[in-house]
């Protein structure tokens, strides 16, 4: 390039560059530190000296000072350390990328710079190139400087901080650079983050350069998808009374012609109006709009239809354009709301199909004075067909609307009239005098009523006012009604009220009829123009009003217990008690044979290192192999020395574990070592059980998950968070190495703690020695203290696939091992039977390793313990091994019962060989003593996860060699041992070598909730201090999502959110056991939480699949998987109950095609989702589904229609749009008969606008009809799979009013088209339910933040729940 050359190629050349190349700014240098331009530094370098001295001389005209020293001008004169050249040159060197290049260029303003990063792909040998580093625009000024040499190093920096801006590589640079890295970069990357570019700052910015690239070749795909949509839709027709748009018909129906409909009955909608006037709440936190706000909503929606008048009254009590919509829909009358909103073939005025014409006709006659429809029915009845007594009525209901806003509008017993019917004088006298003034404009309908033409100036309209005369006349107003074509009733009712306001105020006990109607003739246009407000008639105009002063809801926080702070005073009643207990139980004789066990293991040589070095630090990091003694031992130091030092009250030592089989272990193994019961020095607390005793208990091992809950719901602030801690003197958090989401969570929440809490210490301990990751991530906040123990292990022998073939004589194509000669001599190599078996799991080959490893063993005690990847994996071992003799076979995962879990531990029956398959839970934390052959099968199954489309995938995938390791550690913990590897060296070869932390692998909507739970409100910022940062698009769909579900609105927890934040699970099996208490069916919703859980109770063998899935769909025909597992586990209770053998039990399992397994691990992990429930105060401490108290809570169990919909609400926005082919019809004896749609033609889509497929195990999978009067609208799904194609699973079909009371946002088309739901589902309908469905959502929201608050379930939250749960269970029909 031409920059290259006037560096490198000009040699020692001292001519002057040319004034255009100086001045012009786009002109530019590239400084490479490639090979081939370094052979001649030192002539390079005098040159560029030589040209620098003249760019400035022929800049200046002055002579140049000579160049100061290179680290004096970047550092200053006492500068040190390294420059920011050198370190990007070492960051990148580390990366393995290339060597950086600097841009240079030149302008009137100085020097500036940018860096261009490269990287070659080691395979490909594919260079990849970065755009340079550029600042934007508005800091453009901080990259100019007046020499060459400080721009590149600005450019450095600016590049370093682009790819490091979470470490903290601040420290090491210049002072200057340091400000700039915390000042106005730091300032730049919360505005680049805050516009949706916080892909900029990731650490491997190839990797996101490379994601964005997918990203946007997918969606130019969907964009391509799209275009081709639009022209499908092109010749759809038009919706009706839109006219053609600039000059040509617009079809405004693309994409709503094959919508599904939603309808509202008629009672139900006066139900929900109702309720709407009585709880909803408008603009809840007082938001007050500006002047230029109101303008534009009222410009806006003028433009709607709307009047002004209605728009301006709105604007003062909504708080954004949106509230204000849904307030005017509410609000207005039907007959002056725009034709947009109303449903299709609306007709003013009422018909009721009640056959008493005469009753007909009165209604119709009050109604079209303007009153509400279902008020002129309700009142009629109440006055037993009386047409005037109900006109009375509703004229007093009118003027006292606003006397009490809490009562009914349907109330009246306080606007009760006078029976009182006689002529009267005084109104005879009135009606002739009348006559004679108005002539043919007055017309006497009856003896109490009159009709008189009023002549209104400026108005070309017709007017004719009704007079009826009330009970008490004159003492009283008379009735008035007016009559004008296309006058609103709402305008209308606006003139009553003021008119009869003015005859109270002025004409009582006269006669009046005359003066009102000359004072309407003078203020009917007045009025018309401004009506006034809607509130002040909307008692009588329609149901949906509400109490005129807006409720205001006030953040509110449940505060969990205060921990009293330790008091660090030694020498206490307390402590000393403590150490005289502790001197008197090493004096016994069982102490000191525990004592002399201690002694033994590598960790009490280093006793007085680990007691000091925590002593010291604040940070202590514990590195010890496997045996090594560091879990039991290290905890036991630390409290013993705060007992001998007098500390022992203080003492409250918190130890996590990763697993519940490691918290109960260690439990029992350090109570037993210090002679103690668990529960009292010792004890534990894991999800669901604890043994423990406040002020007693000295070391509690704790589940991780245990620990961050105490964080969680400590008070919803950071400062909680210390406070929570405020009790604890140490927390030791092992295996650390396993980097699992918990862990990295814990460990950022501890270091931020440790900056406000000095005196807590944090022990962290490691199986592997990695030490150095953490000591850097903790040593900007606290003095960081390592100690490193050795393992004691006996030597071990490996043996590999080709090894474990030949020791067993295994031949692939036979299920058993054959230990013969003619099994050795069957002609196939080790090589092709390796080849044969593949890199499955073969459980032959496992069943012969164990026959051949107890046969070695013999008479030596000992057991095997074998690693498999999951659940599934062991059962189909100890199928295979089952049929061993003298085999004592045992499972050990997480999922089985404490009880159970603690069975892999007692020496086997005598005469027996204990064998154990396992998952990883056994690599580490537990010890199981009699262990002297491991067989390890090399898999793991490990949850990867997709941010671009969403996915998880849980794929068996190979371990890494780290894990490999500690599985066969575990064969030498007694004596030598040996490990038999069921895979080649060369597959061992290619294992990863230690596995990537869970944070950057699984999704973070449950880690983001629970960030936010306790306070923060930037969750991208506080992830990215993490000690491996998740990727920024991670974290943003997460957040979205959560939004999606409810959790989240904007930046605060929503009521839900709180509830979810509390429980410890799946967020969608947390919100579907929420929503099944609020909604009375919670037994069955923790039955299907507990089945996503676990699995479906269903067995599928491949030789009978179809009889399977019959089965399956035969326990809820066409309602869903879910729905058809909760009744098959219902009827396997009722037969539990009722068969008190268990093979026959077995046996209608089998049957069934259900797993007996399954159906018990389900039962147990209900269970433990009720002990969570109870801990989060979500149910109470007594709960009994058989319970009268709690009966509320399963009334509406049976109700599948509202189980449906609780699912939808749970998974959304796990739904996908369901596409019915067009009807067809066969020709029948009673005509055209409309034909089930083919399940194939049936279509799905999500709301990506992708297709999905219905998975063949479903019971959908074939379905033709639905459940439900009208056919659903979506299909909510649990798992969506990608293979051949991508598949949904865990399906229930869910109606209209599920999506649009438990989907996304709710936005009203106000083209007429109808409502969408969540962005992306359409259903046509009535504007105004959409948005009445929005104000029971709010009413909703509320029922669950009193539960939040602990507050009672009153009579107002069961009216709520009912008309909801009415609402889907009918969808929206009256019957």
């Amino acid at each position: 390039m031409v920059g290259q050359g006037k560096r490198g190629g000009s040699g020692g050349s001292k001519k002057t560059a040319t004034p255009q190349t100086q001045n012009t700014e786009d002109s530019y240098i590239i400084f490479s530190n490639a090979k081939d331009e370094a052979k001649n530094k030192k002539a390079s370098s005098k040159a560029s000296t030589s040209q620098d001295r003249v760019i400035e001389n022929s800049t200046t005209g002055e002579d140049v000072p000579k160049k100061p020293d290179t680290k004096k001008l970047i550092g200053g004169a006492s500068w040190t350390g390294k420059l920011p050249v050198n370190i990007l040159s070492e960051h990148c060197q580390k990366q393995r990328w290339e060597k950086p290049e600097y841009t240079m260029a030149k302008s009137p303003e100085g020097f500036s710079s940018m860096v261009i990063l490269k990287a070659m792909n080691p395979k490909t040998k594919e260079m990849s190139i970065l755009p340079p580093f550029k600042l934007p625009p508005t800091y453009k000024h901080l990259a100019m400087h007046s020499t060459a040499v400080e721009a590149r190093h600005f450019a450095a920096t600016y590049a370093l901080f682009r790819v490091c801006s979470m470490r903290n590589i601040h420290m090491m640079l210049p002072p200057n650079y340091k400000d700039l890295w915390k000042g106005e970069f730091d300032e730049l990357k919360k505005e680049d983050v805050k516009d949706g570019k916080g892909w900029m700052y990731e650490a491997d910015p190839f990797a996101a350069k490379h994601e964005r690239e997918e990203a946007q070749a997918l969606m130019a795909k969907k964009r391509d998808e799209r275009e081709k949509q639009r022209a499908k839709e092109a010749d759809q027709p038009l919706v009706p009374g839109v006219p053609k748009m600039n000059g040509s018909y617009h079809n405004n129906m693309r994409g709503w012609t094959k919508v599904p409909k939603v309808e509202m009955g008629k009672r139900t909608r006066v139900q929900v109006e109702y309720m709407v006037r009585r709880h909803a709440i408008w603009n809840p936190h007082a938001v007050v709009l500006s002047e230029y706000q109101r303008r534009n909503i009222v410009n806006e929606l003028v433009e709607l239809g709307f009047r002004k008048s209605h728009i301006k009254e709105a604007t003062e009590e909504c708080k954004d354009r949106e509230e204000t919509l849904e307030w005017l829909l509410i609000h207005v009358p039907e007959d002056d709301l725009p034709k947009w909103s109303l449903p299709e073939g609306y007709v003013a005025g009422i018909s009721i199909a009640s056959g008493n014409i005469k009753r007909e006709a009165s209604i119709k006659r009050l109604s079209d004075s303007g009153y509400a429809a279902e008020i002129c029915e309700t009142l009629l009845n109440k006055f037993d067909g009386n047409e005037g007594m109900t006109a009375e009525a509703l004229q007093n209901l009118l003027l006292h609307d606003t006397e009490d806003n809490n009562e009914s509008p349907l109330d009246i017993s306080g606007l009760a009239v006078s029976s009182k019917t006689e002529e009267d004088e005084v109104w005879k006298e009135e009606l002739e005098t009348l006559q004679s003034i108005y002539g043919y404009r007055f017309r006497k309908m009856s003896s109490d009523i009159c009709q008189v033409e009023l002549e209104v100036p400026r108005c070309k309209d017709s007017f004719v006012l009704s007079i009826r005369r009330s009970s008490l006349y004159p003492s009283t107003p008379p009735i008035v009604s007016l009559s004008s074509p296309g006058l609103p009733a709402y305008i209308r009712l606006s003139m009553y009220r003021q008119v009869i306001s003015y005859a109270k105020d002025n004409l009582l006990n006269q006669p009046m009829v005359f003066n009102l109607v000359d004072w309407l003739e003078s203020e009917i246009p007045r009025i018309t123009e401004d009506p006034g407000k809607l509130r002040d008639v909307s008692a009588a105009a329609t149901t949906a009003s509400e109490a005129l002063q807006a409720q205001t809801i006030k953040n509110r926080k449940s505060v969990g217990r205060r921990p009293i702070p330790i008091q660090w005073r030694p020498g206490n009643t307390e402590s000393m008690k403590i150490l005289s207990q502790l001197r008197a139980r090493q004096e016994t004789s069982q102490q000191r044979k525990m004592l002399a066990g201690r002694q033994s293991l590598p960790a009490w040589t280093l006793r007085e290192a680990i007691v000091k070095t925590v002593d010291k630090n604040q940070v202590t990091i514990i590195s010890g192999e496997t045996g090594s003694g560091k879990s039991t031992q290290s905890v036991q130091f630390v409290l013993d020395d705060m007992i001998q030092r007098q500390l022992g009250s203080a003492a409250n030592i918190i130890c996590t574990q990763p697993r519940r089989i490691s918290a109960l272990g260690l439990a029992d193994r350090v109570s037993d070592e210090r002679c103690s019961v668990v529960g009292d020095e010792i004890g534990y607390a894991i999800r669901g059980e604890s043994k423990q005793k406040p002020g007693i208990t000295k070391i509690t091992f704790v589940t991780t998950g245990v620990l961050l809950r105490r964080l969680q719901t400590s008070g919803g602030s950071t400062d909680d968070v210390v406070t929570a801690l405020a009790d604890v003197s140490h927390v030791v958090v092992d295996e650390v190495h396993e980097r699992s989401l918990d862990t990295d969570f814990l460990l950022i929440l501890l270091r931020s703690v440790l900056k406000q809490r000095k005196d807590l210490k944090v022990i962290l301990m490691s199986a592997t020695l990695d030490a150095g990751v953490f000591e850097r991530y903790f040593n900007d906040t606290a003095s960081v203290g390592k100690v490193e123990i050795q393992g004691r292990t006996f030597p071990v022998d490996d043996y590999y696939l080709d090894d474990v073939v030949s020791m067993t004589n295994f031949n692939p194509g036979s299920r058993y091992a054959d230990n013969d000669e003619e099994a050795s001599n069957n002609g196939q190599s080790v090589a092709s039977m390796i080849q044969a078996l593949g890199m499955r799991i073969n459980y032959s080959l496992i069943a012969a390793t164990v026959s051949a490893i107890d046969t070695q063993l013999g008479s030596i005690e000992g057991g095997i313990l074998i690693f498999l990847p999951g659940v599934m994996e062991i059962n189909r071992t100890l199928d295979a091994i089952r049929s061993l003799p003298n085999i004592h076979a045992l499972p050990l995962h997480a999922s089985l019962m404490s009880s159970e879990q603690r069975r892999v531990f007692p020496p086997a029956p005598k005469g027996k060989r204990k064998v154990i398959a396992a998952t990883n839970v056994a690599e580490t934390s537990i010890t199981i003593e009699d262990i002297v052959a491991v067989i390890d099968t090399g898999k793991v199954k490990e949850t990867s996860f997709d941010p671009q489309n969403n996915m998880v995938k849980l794929e068996e995938v190979w371990a890494s060699r780290a894990a490999c390791k500690q599985r066969r550690g575990r064969a030498g913990r007694v004596r030598a041992g040996k490990c038999y590897k069921l895979y080649t060296r060369n597959a061992e070869a290619k294992m990863a070598e230690r596995p990537e932390p869970e944070i950057r692998r699984v999704p973070l909507e449950q880690l983001c909730l629970s960030v936010r739970a306790i306070g923060i409100t930037d969750i991208p910022s506080f992830l990215a201090s993490t000690l491996t940062p998740p990727e920024s698009m991670a974290v943003e769909g997460a957040i979205d999502l959560l939004g999606k579900m409810g959790a989240l609105e904007g930046d605060e927890l929503t009521a839900l959110g709180q509830h979810l934040a509390m429980i410890p699970a799946d967020l969608r099996c947390g919100k579907l056991m929420v929503y099944g208490a609020i909604f009375g069916c919670l037994e069955a919703t923790l039955t299907i939480a507990s089945i996503l859980t676990i699995k479906s109770p269903f067995v599928s063998p491949q030789t009978v699949r179809e009889e399977s899935k019959a089965a399956r769909a035969a326990f809820a025909p066409s309602q869903g998987d879910l729905l058809a597992d909760l009744a098959a586990f219902n009827a396997w209770l009722d037969q539990r109950q009722s068969t008190p053998s268990y093979r026959t039990l077995r046996s209608w399992c089998d049957t069934h095609f259900l797993s007996q397994q399954t159906l018990s691990d389900i039962s147990s992990t209900r269970s433990q989702y009720v002990s969570s429930l109870t801990e989060a105060g979500f149910l109470p401490a007594s709960y009994d589904p058989s319970s009268t108290a709690t009966s509320h809570l399963n009334a509406h169990n049976e109700s599948l229609p509202l189980l449906r919909a609780l699912i939808a609400a749970a998974f959304n926005p796990q739904l996908a749009r369901i596409e019915f082919p067009s009807t067809k019809y066969a020709a029948s004896i009673s005509g055209a008969v409309a034909l089930d749609p083919e399940a194939r033609t049936i279509k799905y889509f999500t709301p990506d606008s992708s297709r999905v497929f219905v998975h063949p195990s479903s019971t959908l999978f074939d379905a033709q009809v639905f459940p439900g009067a009208a056919p659903p609208v979506c299909l909510a799904y649990f798992s969506k799979i990608a293979t051949s194609k991508v598949f949904v699973r865990d399906l229930v079909p869910c109606g209209g009013y599920a999506a649009l009371m438990f989907g996304g946002r709710l936005e009203l088309d106000t083209l007429g088209r109808g409502i969408v739901v969540g962005g992306w589902l359409r259903m046509r309908g009535w504007a105004r339910i959409g948005v009445l469905v929005g104000r029971l959502r709010g009413m909703v929201e509320e029922v669950l933040r009193k539960r939040v608050d602990g507050g009672a379930w009153g009579k107002d939250d069961e009216e709520v729940v009912g008309v909801v749960r009415r609402l889907v269970e009918l969808d929206g029909m009256d019957r």
